[in-house]
């Protein structure tokens, strides 16, 4: 039988989740930023959720989710991201505008209606922002990739997701071109910025909008194109 859980505790478990994925832990100062909540409402919620077999808290060290509070998690992750999918692929919103509207739409579908609408769009693996969606059973296929900020510089990498879906980044990120699929080269490493070419075009990205996005090496995958092709 599957624990019902508030939309308060939905949104909970996938922020942590996300952290967990990031960094290893979620620490309540970061859920507290990541949900624009207070940091004493964070401590109430936390401590609720333990209660429930949620999630572990360690004092000083944070959040992670319990086996059973992950597999809540990748129910809502799925949910919010088939939802982003819908917004994009069939109400042609822009990709950059959905994560906030998917919040709020994933609360009202029914397991019953996901199942009829990932068949709709195909059984897409990806959100829009290049995020893995989970399976119907929990299960969740994540690609190769490494932090945009940690790539060399004069190589061409590939646009393989954005980490971080907050509407003030991703606005950013459109506005300069940047999005999944898309083909970046950096030239130029500053203290608090980088110089890209964008699909060709020039441009400048702060650090902090830079960490959000992750990136493949196109000659890995051109390699691994050919080596499937001779398969």
């Amino acid at each position: 039988m599957e624990t019902e859980v508030s939309h308060e505790a939905e949104e909970y478990l996938e922020a942590i989740y996300k952290l967990q994925r990031r960094r290893g832990v979620a620490k309540t100062t970061e859920l507290a930023s990541e949900l624009n909540v207070v940091p004493g409402s964070v401590t109430n919620t936390i401590e609720h959720l333990k209660k429930h077999g949620l999630v572990e808290h360690k004092p000083y060290r944070g959040v992670t989710l319990t086996a059973k509070g992950e597999k809540i998690a990748l129910g809502i992750l799925r949910r919010h991201r088939l939802a982003e999918r819908l917004l994009v692929d069939i109400l042609n919103v822009e990709w950059s505008s959905v994560h906030e509207n998917a919040c709020k739409l994933e609360h009202a579908l029914t397991k019953e209606v996901i199942m009829l609408l990932e068949k709709r769009l195909g059984y897409p693996k990806f959100c829009p922002h290049g995020n893995p969606i989970p399976s119907e059973h929990g299960e969740i296929e994540d690609e190769e990739n490494y932090p945009l900020i940690e790539a060399n510089i004069n190589e061409t990498h590939m646009v393989a997701r954005i980490t971080d879906e907050k509407r003030e980044k991703l606005l950013v990120l459109a506005s300069k071109g940047i999005k999944p699929g898309v083909t970046v080269r950096v030239v130029e490493r500053k203290p608090f910025s980088m110089v890209l070419y964008v699909a060709g075009k020039k441009c400048s990205l702060n650090l902090d909008v830079a960490s959000s996005v992750s990136v493949k090496n196109m000659e890995d995958i051109r390699n691994a194109r050919q080596k499937k092709a001779v398969i």
